[in-house]
């Protein structure tokens, strides 16, 4: 197993034991396809059932390595990748995202800041002609909230809100 060490990516000169494994399997395939050559050389000049027999089997067995070899390759070259992905600090396809957790608490409140004031204008317009307290503690609510939910965004002195009243 490879260790990854300030924020190297393991590459295929560094590794020895990848080229070794790759030659494992290209040796594992060559094996296999001498070993069906040799099956149907000797079923040709036999020419007899069992030798046929053979010759199936062997080329199944050739089958399933050639199979074994490619996939396992494969594989490594998407780990490999998805490593190297998560490495350079992005997200691997339909993989991990990383949240900051005070983003998320941030958003959740400015969320909830803004509902207030979503009910708070309810308020207002169904109060409008009613009953005046209603309507200025709906108000003073709302400004409190606004006020609140800038602070969150920035940094906010507390102070009085300041800016234009547009009639």
């Amino acid at each position: 197993m490879q260790s990854i060490r300030n924020g190297q990516t393991p590459s295929s000169s560094s590794s020895p034991g990848r080229g070794i494994s790759r030659k494992m399997g290209s040796t594992g395939i060559v094996v296999m396809l001498i070993v069906f050559l040799v099956a149907v050389v000797f079923a040709a000049n036999q020419n007899d059932v069992i030798g046929w027999l053979v010759v199936i089997v062997s080329l199944g067995w050739l089958f399933l390595s050639t199979f074994v070899v490619f996939s396992v390759r494969s594989a490594t070259r998407k780990a490999t990748a998805k490593l190297a992905g998560a490495t350079a600090g992005l997200a691997p396809r339909g993989g991990v995202q990383v949240v900051d957790e005070s983003t998320t608490v941030r958003d959740q409140k400015l969320d909830h800041s803004f509902k207030i004031i979503q009910v708070q204008a309810k308020v207002i317009v169904q109060n409008l002609d009613a009953d005046r307290e209603m309507v200025d503690r709906a108000l003073e609510t709302i400004e409190i909230t606004a006020s609140n939910g800038r602070g969150m965004i920035k940094k906010d002195d507390g102070g009085p809100v300041e800016g234009t009243v547009v009639d």
